[in-house]
């Protein structure tokens, strides 16, 4: 059964139930997507090919198998499909992060906790939070409770054993100020781990209860005239107060809340996420997404949400988003706010959003400048290398190609400013010349192309390239003598030997230096020009070869040759056809006869 048919057989049978699919070619999974029903999503595919654009398309083309999984919900779908996608990266699909892990901070499962930095998470009671979108995000929260509390950074077993017998000394850090010598009994565990308790409030967003900690001793300190510890703790909360105006930009009224905006063009999308909680903004994450089938915002939005919440371990109850998206996630609340304090916070994330568009945008088209700006310089090299008179925005290159005369075909390849225009490519049969002749070949490719431009009314390129000498260059220029062109055109000649140029009349060849970037455009063309032409020709000649094979079998006749050659193409795809198959193509009597030739070992 041929691959179309197996599909549409398993397409059939496919569930009207909610769940993900699987889109398969010959070396893996292509794509990953999730439905509400399944067989109506699968079909939809192959049934509304006219609504498609290029990229479905070709997804479509290539499919060969199609698996799937039901789950009990849009919600379990939702979640199967994304983690799909990052396991198998399938090459269809958006794909939102490149694998890497993000820094937490953990407050150790110890005596006298250490605060640290780490990628990995251990299930041994520790306490972990983040994950931060950079490191220099988690550093910067890391050194701020640093400074605001002298914490141990030794790896010692501070037990009450250990440090009753004497086993550890205080180092450098306790001089400095930086630890108060938990090693030597010289804090009290209760106010180590009154410290710890803020670290905690503050590293969940909450600053309020550090802060009145800090004034309570401030005020204790200054009525005790302890004036210098007074201002110790004044430093302390200028620190936490300055920290906060740099995070809180909403209302102390707004908690546990995920902003999500997007925006796009036709090649990526562009999100932001804040994650505000106790009125702050606790995280905020950039990041661009490229579009592989031409998805709409509200898709690429839905899937970047269940990621950066995943990612970035979210509980909000609330998600605040730009666009209407369709989001199946129990207990949570998806609101598009018009005015007041999450308006605002709506605006600042798309601000944000904008801001990595234009910046991308701008980098774009600098780049696209750039790479203009190269292509005319190497043209105005090739101008003055080949003396034209004019600059060669649109340069054609033709090429033969025929193995001992038989198949004999051409092409011609086009290149505008400087980069290949395949839409204009053109492949030819020769009509005209019989055996091996290059030279009239030549004579007849040139004549087709540019006879067409004429009636067309098309313009003409500012210069031909002839892949070969003098010859094919000689009757290359009598064509364009013919149809009384000649010299409104510019035409050279490049053989492959030593990468010589002729020009027509004259005897002697041009050398241009060989790390001249117009020989390297000449060569570029040359050299496609000739992969164009040997494609085409190994084609024609597998097809011949094929049909030439097939009529050699007695009982099968042209009309069924050419009926296989055409679905088929080759001998080993139609070795690959059972006898049932072969029946189904072209009936019992003449399937068992080709499969006795291609079978002789049944």
């Amino acid at each position: 059964m041929p691959a179309n048919e197996k599909l549409k057989e398993k397409i059939a049978h496919l569930p009207h139930k909610p769940g993900i699919y699987k889109f398969f070619d010959d070396n893996g999974i292509i794509y990953v997507g999730k439905a509400v029903d399944i067989r109506k999503r699968v079909s939809s595919y192959f049934n509304r090919s006219a609504q498609h654009n290029k990229k479905t398309l070709k997804l479509v083309s290539q499919i060969k198998d199609i698996e799937f999984t039901i789950v009990d919900t849009e919600t379990d779908a939702f979640l199967l499909e994304n983690n799909l996608i990052k396991q198998y990266q399938p090459k269809y699909n958006i794909l939102l992060k490149d694998g890497k892990t993000y820094p937490y901070i953990c407050i150790i499962n110890e005596r006298f906790p250490r605060v640290i930095s780490t990628r990995n998470k251990i299930n041994d009671g520790s306490r972990y939070f983040g994950p931060y979108p950079s490191g220099t995000a988690m550093h910067i929260i890391l050194d701020l409770i640093r400074t605001l509390y002298p914490l141990r950074t030794c790896t010692y077993n501070l037990s009450p054993e250990n440090i009753a017998a004497g086993k550890f000394k205080i180092c450098l850090e306790y001089h400095i100020g930086n630890c108060k010598g938990p090693c030597e009994n010289l804090t009290d565990e209760t106010t180590y781990n009154q410290h710890i308790a803020q670290i905690r409030s503050i590293l969940s967003g909450n600053l309020s209860i550090a802060k009145n900690y800090f004034k309570e001793h401030m005020a204790a300190a200054a009525a005790d005239f302890q004036f210098e510890l007074a201002h110790q703790y004044k430093q302390k909360l200028d620190m936490l107060e300055d920290f906060q105006v740099k995070s809180t930009v909403v209302s102390n009224t707004l908690t546990n809340i995920d902003v999500f905006t997007i925006t796009s063009n036709e090649q990526c999308a562009f999100l932001n996420y804040l994650k505000v909680m106790n009125g702050s903004i606790i995280l905020t994450q950039s990041l661009e997404v490229h579009k592989k089938l031409d998805e709409d915002d509200a898709d690429i939005l839905a899937s970047v949400i269940i990621q950066l919440r995943q990612e970035f371990e979210s509980t909000s109850r609330e998600v605040i988003t730009n666009i209407e998206t369709s989001l199946p996630l129990d207990n949570v609340t998806i609101t598009h706010p018009q005015i007041g304090d999450k308006k605002k916070l709506l605006s600042l994330s798309l601000k944000n959003a904008m801001y990595l568009r234009r910046e991308r945008e701008s980098r774009q088209e600098k780049n696209r400048g750039l790479a203009d700006q190269r292509e005319i310089r190497v043209l105005e090299t090739m101008k003055k290398d080949l003396r034209l008179t004019e600059l060669p925005r649109q340069i054609e290159c033709f090429d033969n190609s025929n193995f001992q005369g038989d198949y004999p075909v051409a092409s011609m390849v086009c290149f505008k400013n400087g980069k290949p225009s395949k839409k204009d490519y053109r492949h030819y049969n020769i009509k005209t010349v019989v055996g091996p002749n290059d030279f009239e070949s030549m004579y007849e490719v040139v004549s087709r192309r540019y006879k067409r431009l004429l009636d067309e009314n098309q313009p003409l390129p500012q210069l031909i390239i002839i892949d070969g000498g003098k010859g094919q260059l000689s009757f290359a220029v009598q064509a364009l003598k013919d149809l009384d062109i000649w010299g409104k055109v510019a035409i050279v000649g490049i053989a492959k030997r030593l990468e010589e140029i002729f020009y027509p009349g004259d005897k002697l060849p041009l050398y241009i230096d060989k790390k001249s970037e117009s020989l390297k455009l000449i060569q570029r063309l040359r050299n496609e020009a000739h992969r164009f032409a040997i494609t085409f020709h190994r084609s024609k000649r597998d097809a011949g070869t094929l049909k030439t094979e097939l009529t050699d079998v007695k009982g099968i006749g042209p009309s069924i040759s050419e009926k296989l050659l055409n679905k088929y193409r080759s001998v080993k795809k139609l070795r690959e056809l059972t006898l049932a198959e072969l029946t189904t193509e072209i009936g019992k009597a003449k399937a068992a006869i080709l499969y006795s030739y291609l079978h002789p070992e049944a």
